[in-house]
């Protein structure tokens, strides 16, 4: 049988697209889904780059050369990240006013923007605190690219797939913060701390790599997508803020200790004897294990909330947390500091995939409660889950804006992170609570009240 969708090669252009329709997506659908998904990934990945690439920068910026400070570098980082945060609600709606292709390109070719500027003001040291930020504030553009690529990978894959794929995008994308360091530890080591060029450098290389991918490769959908009515009826669902509470724990976690957990390592380097080129080098060494790791188990936390449910898994995930800050807590050495951030990373990453499993099955159960055919409901889900993912990684994005001037409160205030730590602590099991309350006890109470009638059914 033909598929019901119609695909333009020479404009890029599907219509009819309907991933839920099995004849369609065994037809060549996805073929197309998962071709869009490569390059959506892709760019994801460079844009994550962008957005952390002062993490790395920091490495570059001796105080006695920049007079930086170590508090004045956790405020670039949340700079950077209360940027790539906010702009995640308008990203959110872009590729449905400009198609997925035609955004992926432009999300790329404005990247280099921030990594031009970047090479210009760490080449000449000593400026003023507000061009760094404003710098910073420049590469947070390319924290917006989540929210558009999420969106986007969202309309093409079925729901029974959604955690899988989303959890694929997302993690392949989140891999650009473990990847920006990797470059930034070879730099150092081969060039240096004094050469951060060469990092911009390669950037602007995999940016045009993705500007040009992006456009051979990638295809605009029409249909119903996200817009001004969608993220109006998201912003009045009580879900909404609920999930995108979850996301704070989990995605504000990952992007927060993935700006700070470099510059912590610094500074423990640097208490423990070395020169700042010395701790510069050792915290790069391990820096991008945290994010790596993370990174990969975003992947496994959307497939196994595909097997057991994504509230089942964000509900171990926040307990893992909880017992990882404590580790922070008790440990004194680099060493078990450094389990404690990576352990965080990975249990950061597992429930970056599990809570956006929630959002498209949270909203395809509503779409059942509605006066809708098959179509309605599937274009009310499509909608409502491409609003809140958009909403909810900014909200979530937000949360790492708090671990960084908390991070820098603390030391401030008492020269560690115990205090921060603490106060992520209580957070943890703030998401936890409302995870059993919410997403697992209540959903398992209607199921059962569900079979207990049933049951009655059948007896009469």
């Amino acid at each position: 049988m033909n598929p019901g969708f119609v695909e333009d090669k020479q404009r890029h252009r599907i219509t009819n697209w309907d991933p839920e329709n099995t004849n369609d997506w065994e037809s060549g659908g996805s073929a197309i889904a998962r071709r869009n998904l490569i390059w959506s990934v892709i760019a994801e990945h460079v844009g994550f780059s962008v957005w952390t690439l002062w993490s790395v920068m920091v490495l570059f910026m001796p105080t006695d050369v920049y007079g930086i400070s170590a508090g004045d570098k956790f405020l670039i980082g949340a700079v950077a990240t209360l940027t790539g945060s906010l702009l995640r609600f308008p990203y959110t709606m872009a590729t449905t006013r400009f198609g997925g292709r035609r955004w992926t390109m432009f999300s790329a070719i404005v990247l280099v923007i921030p990594v031009v500027a970047t090479i210009a003001i760490l080449a000449n040291p000593g400026q003023p605190l507000w061009m760094y930020l404003a710098c910073a504030a420049l590469a947070g553009f390319g924290g917006g690219n989540f929210a558009s690529s999420m969106t986007n990978i969202n309309a093409f894959y079925p729901q029974r797939l959604k955690g899988w794929a989303l959890g694929l995008n997302a993690g392949g994308g989140n891999l650009g913060v473990p990847a920006v360091q990797l470059v930034g530890l070879l730099v150092i080591a081969w060039a240096g701390n004094r050469a951060p060029y060469w990092v911009c450098a390669v950037y602007l290389v995999l940016l045009a790599v993705a500007a040009v991918g992006a456009a051979l490769f990638m295809d605009n959908l029409d249909g119903p997508g996200v817009d001004m009515a969608a993220m109006r009826s998201a912003i009045a669902d009580r879900d909404t803020w609920l999930i995108s509470l979850l996301y704070i724990g989990t995605f504000g976690s990952f992007i927060g200790f993935a700006f700070a957990f470099s510059q912590v390592l610094s500074l423990n380097f640097i208490e423990a004897g070395d020169t700042p080129a010395q701790a510069s080098l050792h915290a790069a060494q391990i820096a991008f294990i945290g994010p790596l790791l993370g990174s990969i188990a975003r992947v496994y936390g959307g497939k196994l909330a595909d097997g057991i449910g994504g509230s089942r898994v964000t509900l171990a995930v926040f307990g893992g947390m909880i017992v990882a800050a404590s580790i922070l807590l008790i440990g004194e050495s680099i060493a078990i500091q450094a389990v404690g951030f990576i352990a965080l990373f990975i249990l950061s990453g597992m429930g970056n995939g599990s809570v956006y499993k929630i959002i498209p099955s949270v909203f395809d159960a509503k779409s059942r409660s509605l006066p809708l055919d098959e179509v309605g409901r599937a274009n009310y889900s499509r909608a409502m889950s491409g609003a809140v993912i958009g909403i909810a990684g900014a909200v979530g994005g937000l949360g790492g804006v708090g671990i960084n001037m908390a991070l820098r409160q603390s030391y401030m205030s008492t020269g560690d992170a115990a205090i921060a730590v603490m106060v992520f602590a209580a957070f943890y099991a703030i998401a936890a609570a409302v995870t059993w309350r919410v997403y697992v006890a209540v959903p398992r109470k209607r199921e059962d009240a569900a079979m207990v009638a049933e049951s009655a059914k059948i007896s009469l």
